[in-house]
């Protein structure tokens, strides 16, 4: 028989950090952040909004592109053995989550390149002419189509992977779940959708990413329930690992930060701004960042708490 073995209460000095570090969590959020933002520049793009000036796709893939440089940083900062990275490369694990994570990321530079490269600033356009020209051969219809598959699919699977890579980890039963792709998906496009609502310049553009991410926030609260589901009727262990966040010391973090400061509050907000009763605002985007971000930290740090004994 096997049950959960737990870290005692009096040991979890600063849980949320202190386990795995900050790079794990960071770098799963900016990732399924620009995931989401990729998925969106992909739907913008098949409804042909690249070409209105206003469009937050042509914000979106010159962030993706920060962002996503800024959490391979702080990948990198958590390798042990940082200079052998470039083996990765030198390879393909049908198997392996990370082999599989390596070759997405590498694909999703090109994606949001050429993504940018449909509607670059004036001033690049200015002073490199060949950008403009490389611009003017991608904006045709094939063009444009294919950029916006690409970013969707791989937007897609950059989204699902960061949640494969916890949930393939069996040894941890807090991770050992399915449920955690699609919910750091989900997470991903809430924030992105987030984000858009804040930096949108068109009113008819900031409704509808208000109100995707209203979709977003209800769907990530229904995935939180099924995961918590799937671990109560599961083993031993898995019940064990649930009550680290039902009555355990990470309840507090994970139902104020996550749940009712990350969803159920922006939520709200984000409601009432959507029909009108109060002005649109960037609290109800920044707490659904936050919590996005809260969410990766309390699911890395519960997952090293919760392990597998014999006993």
């Amino acid at each position: 028989m096997r049950e959960l073995v737990l870290t005692r209460h009096n040991d979890l000095i600063d849980p949320l950090v202190r386990v795995w570090g900050w790079e794990i969590p960071v770098y799963l959020f900016l990732g399924g952040w620009v995931a989401g933002m990729m998925i969106l520049v992909g739907y913008f793009l098949l409804r042909g909004r690249n070409r209105e000036d206003t469009c937050v796709c042509s914000v979106l893939p010159g962030t993706s592109f920060v962002l996503l440089s800024l959490g391979m940083g702080a990948l990198f900062l958590d390798l042990e053995h940082k200079l052998y990275v470039w083996r990765l490369y030198t390879t393909f694990e049908v198997t392996s989550p990370m082999s599989w994570g390596a070759w997405i990321l590498l694909l999703v530079y090109p994606a949001l390149a050429a993504a940018f490269a449909l509607r670059p600033p004036g001033i690049l356009r200015d002073l490199f002419p060949a950008v403009d020209r490389l611009s003017r051969r991608l904006d045709t219809p094939v063009g444009v189509r294919g950029i916006a598959a690409a970013n969707l699919v791989l937007g897609i699977a950059l989204g699902i992977y960061t949640g494969i890579l916890l949930s393939a980890l069996g040894a941890r039963p807090f991770w050992n779940s399915a449920i955690l792709g699609p919910l750091f998906l989900v997470s991903g496009l809430s924030s992105a959708a987030a984000f858009g609502h804040m930096v949108a310049r068109h009113q008819e553009e900031r409704e509808l990413l208000a109100r995707s991410d209203n979709v977003f926030l209800a769907i990530e609260l229904f995935v939180v329930a099924l995961f918590l589901v799937g671990l109560l009727s599961s083993s031993q262990a898995h019940v064990a690992a649930a009550r680290l966040v039902l009555g355990g010391p990470f309840t507090a973090p994970f139902w104020v930060l996550v749940v009712g400061a990350g969803i159920v509050i922006p939520l709200m907000i984000q409601l009432l701004a959507v029909t009108h009763r109060i002005a649109h605002t960037p609290v109800g985007p920044l707490l659904v960042m936050a919590g996005g971000l809260a969410l990766r930290f309390v699911i890395v740090a519960v997952g090293q708490v919760s392990h597998w004994a014999k006993v």
